[in-house]
């Protein structure tokens, strides 16, 4: 009797929680969904409601199964609020496995900050980071914002790796006299539209979706995984109403933003004039104002501006000298217009890893990121106006090989940028190693760069000297100093900074009176590629360069080389490597040179088995050693 009471009591406490959460009313996980899946949708739905131009709701409720810690990123909830965006009611629940309620959060129980990067911020977020006591378990999300714009609709992301999909729609409701254009990426998936009164219905909906697999170094996530892209005709953002019909009327709303804003006192007028009274072409003048732009001012992260498409003005950055890209981009074509040069600035997408902006489907949401070109004859030249070391002309892996749109007088127009080459980020590193009987040594490491390794080395010489050593150790892999002094070299012609380092043990290991020392004091090339047998997605290195390695051993007083590593020579159709060794009698050296070159940053999918392989043997050949015998 006490049995059957417990199984009844069982069974009203569970038909209690179904009724409470419905979390069983949901069918079972198929396998193909369950498996490899770190997260499971299990239900998912989007309401997008479009009143006006300026008035647009986002319902959202999901059911999502945390199956184990790698999925742990779905129980943080945060969302980003302005002017423009406003969270009303939120609320995040967690279940057991058995559907029993953990804990709910809603509004009022979360945390708001002020959001910002730089000295100004005009926003805030809110949210929790919610912790898993076991696993699995189930989280509950539902969340209402009321968005002040069409220009920027939310996306439909379908499915990312590791998830596995149940159940998901997306619905987007739109005045039938609104048109809405939508673009598929990464897969085939109409809508079905209907009509209700006065507004027009676009649903998408998904069902039973196994989890894909993630590829590490492929391109940002928005390019390579399913999704759904919206889009208006008309637009307002600000009450700036607009028309995105084509690039080129999306550029004329852009425009008309920074109308005005380009304007200088006659004093700097004059001054810019002096400036550049001496160059022998356009060219000469705009490298004189772009280096005393990377002299003279700084760049902070500002959220103002009509929802951060409107740049301060020039004369205001001027006084302050300090500006996002797109104020420090505004002041360049300001100072250039000063002396008669025409530029103009583009807005792009960064991100080393970034595609170009589909040329088919204007829109705004890829967005992030203002430079400035300034048309030439032969080729223009194009200037990232927020970095302080940027070489004249390159732009780095950042914003090259994009679609940039550039702010013309006749409005928008999109246009190619450049694609760097491995010179434009080129390392040379020249190490003298003064060694000691006791297998200890003074070292001198004299560093000539360009590009990103320019940037990184400069930012060393401000840190604090045990992030500095960090830096060297762990990033460069340098063998651990007893003491050592990074500066910069006083020169005229290149740019170059030493390395000098007290080190206690220079050899890798030491057998009977031989020294066994590796060809270099650092990690040439640490690069290990990850390993997949059919890659399906092209990998991305951060840059493509060239490094450029001789390292001189000065043995001491009574010693002698007994071996030298064999002279390597790789390659494959996107790289090159080769070492030499040999001694120098008369100085009692021993020189160890080395060269690798990434010829571009994008690596084909069909390639990356060849390239990966040349990186492995790379690796391998470092393991060589330089034999060192005491006489």
């Amino acid at each position: 009797m006490k049995k059957c009471l417990l199984v009844i009591a069982a069974l009203y406490s569970l038909e209690s929680l179904q009724a409470q959460v419905g979390l069983f009313d949901l069918p079972m996980v198929p396998e193909a969904v369950k498996k490899d899946a770190n997260v499971i949708k299990r239900l998912e739905d989007i309401e997008v409601e479009v009143s006006d131009v300026d008035k647009v709701i986002l319902k959202v409720h999901k059911i999502l199964q945390i199956q184990n810690e790698k999925g742990r990123s779905q129980l943080s909830f945060w969302k980003y609020s302005s002017k423009l965006v406003s969270l009303d009611d939120a609320s995040i629940t967690l279940y057991d496995l058995f559907g029993r309620q953990l804990v709910r959060y809603k509004k009022k129980d979360m945390r708001t900050y002020a959001y910002g990067e730089g000295l100004i911020a005009d926003g805030f977020v809110t949210g929790i980071d919610a912790a898993a006591p076991t696993y699995p378990l189930t989280v509950e999300i539902e969340y209402e914002q009321k968005l002040k714009t069409t220009l920027t609709l939310p996306t439909y992301d379908i499915i990312t790796p590791g998830q596995g999909v149940m159940k998901s729609s997306y619905t987007v409701k739109v005045p039938k006299d609104m048109d809405l254009r939508y673009k598929e990426k990464n897969i085939k998936l109409a809508p079905q539209i209907t009509d209700d009164g006065g507004y027009r219905l676009y649903k998408w909906s998904v069902a039973n979706l196994p989890p894909i697999e993630d590829e590490e170094g492929a391109v940002e996530n928005g390019s390579r995984y399913p999704c759904i892209l919206l889009a208006p005709n008309h637009f307002s953002y600000f009450g700036n109403e607009g028309e995105l019909t084509s690039w080129k009327t999306f550029g004329e709303w852009i425009g008309k933003l920074y109308q005005g804003l380009d304007e200088l006192p006659e004093d700097r007028k004059l001054f810019f004039k002096n400036l550049v009274k001496d160059a022998a072409n356009d060219r000469e003048k705009v490298k004189l104002i772009y280096d005393y732009l990377q002299k003279n001012f700084r760049y902070v992260s500002i959220q103002l501006g009509v929802g951060g498409l409107k740049p301060f003005s020039a004369d205001f950055t001027d006084k302050k000298k300090y500006g996002d890209c797109k104020a420090l981009s505004n002041y360049m074509r300001a100072a250039l217009k000063a002396v008669d040069i025409k530029s103009y600035v583009a807005i792009i997408n960064s991100g080393y890893n970034s595609e170009p902006v589909d040329k088919d489907f204007p829109s705004d949401f890829s967005f992030d990121h203002v430079i400035l070109c300034v048309p030439q004859p032969k080729d223009s030249i194009w200037l990232e106006c927020t970095s302080s070391l940027a070489d004249f002309d390159v732009l780095s892996t950042f914003t090259e090989n994009r679609n940039a749109l550039l702010i013309t007088d006749e409005g928008g127009a999109l246009v190619p940028t450049p694609v760097s080459q491995s010179g434009d980020n080129r390392l040379v590193v020249t190490t003298t190693v003064n060694l000691a009987e006791d297998g200890s040594g003074q070292t001198t490491s004299i560093f000539t760069p360009t590009g990103e390794y320019k940037k990184h080395l400069n930012v060393l010489l401000s840190e604090k000297k045990d992030d500095q050593k960090e830096a060297f150790v762990y990033g460069y892999g340098f063998k651990q100093p007893d003491d050592f002094e990074y500066v910069k070299k006083d020169s005229t012609g290149q740019y170059t900074t030493v390395l000098n380092m007290a080190i206690e043990k220079i050899p890798e290991f030491r057998a009977g009176n031989k020294m066994f020392l590796a060809p270099r004091l650092y990690k040439f090339c640490r690069t290990q590629l990850p390993k997949y047998e059919n890659r399906k997605l092209d990998y991305y290195f951060h840059h493509p360069y060239i490094l450029i390695d001789t390292t001189i051993f000065k043995l001491p007083a009574g010693a002698s080389v007994e071996a030298l590593p064999k002279p390597t020579e790789l390659s494959c159709t996107y790289a090159t490597y080769s070492t030499k060794y040999w001694y120098n009698e008369s100085e009692k050296a021993v020189y160890s040179t080395a060269s690798l070159t990434l010829k571009q940053h994008k690596i084909p999918a069909a390639a990356y088995a060849e390239i990966k392989k040349m990186f492995d043997d790379v690796l391998m050949d470092a393991t060589q050693r330089i034999v060192v015998k005491k006489e």
